[in-house]
């Protein structure tokens, strides 16, 4: 039977939550956690890759008929090398703050697990309209997790967001640890619980196992023959 084509709308929304690429896919979890001690640093590091998942996932779509699959993840690499690049640029020469921000993840995008996997498991396999709304997907969702983790670590560890302090302590009072790696992973612990239970749907009734449906129905309907024998 001929495998059921996604829609648009589906491919476009997977990323949001029931494919997030970090909190359900469990990818890209080294920037998310390095760069998310603030939201701005966060939205930057989400813009910068949805561009490089969108333009990557383009170009790879188109050439996916001609890159010979000996030499396809090189191939990959170097598309995705560029689109980095442009953005490194870019950055550096209009948020200099948050290039220096960003660090050595920035120019890493080129091996982030998120955008390399989009371009081997969807690109390669999809046409070129389906892979930018893939790329777009993935790249709001990234953005989501980035923005939701550092947002709250920003408040709790900071008592600011955005850069806008509250009260100077004297309502939210900082904790520290929530700008330091244990507070990152305990953040990112509280997340993927939620978004597993996000996925899983609601209003759905238990399922009901009859006799049509039971694995053994056919030894229990061989027993009770047997009893009335």
């Amino acid at each position: 039977m001929a495998k059921k084509q996604r829609s648009i709308g589906d491919i476009f929304f997977s990323g949001w939550i029931k494919e997030n690429p970090v909190l359900r896919l469990v990818l890209g979890t080294c920037p998310t956690l390095a760069v998310s001690t603030q939201a701005f640093n966060g939205i930057g590091m989400g813009v910068a890759a949805t561009f490089v998942l969108v333009g990557s996932n383009l170009v790879i779509s188109l050439l996916r008929n001609f890159i010979p699959d000996n030499v396809r993840i090189p191939a990959f690499i170097t598309i995705i090398a560029g689109f980095v690049t442009v953005v490194q640029m870019v950055i550096q020469a209009f948020s200099p703050a948050l290039d220096k921000a960003l660090g050595i993840y920035l120019p890493l995008i080129v091996v982030n697990c998120i955008i390399l996997g989009r371009a081997e498991s969807f690109a390669s396999k999809n046409g070129p309209i389906a892979s930018i709304f893939d790329g777009i997907g993935m790249g709001i969702g990234f953005t989501i997790t980035l923005l939701l983790m550092g947002s709250i670590r920003e408040i709790i560890g900071n008592g600011s967001w955005m850069g806008i302090v509250f009260n100077h302590g004297t309502v939210i009072q900082p904790m520290l640890i929530m700008i330091l790696p244990p507070g990152g992973f305990f953040v990112f612990g509280l997340l993927v619980a939620l978004f597993n239970k996000l996925a899983e749907g609601k209003g759905k009734e238990p399922a009901t196992l009859t006799c049509c449906n039971c694995p053994q129905a056919d030894m229990c309907r061989e027993s009770m023959e047997g009893g009335n024998n």
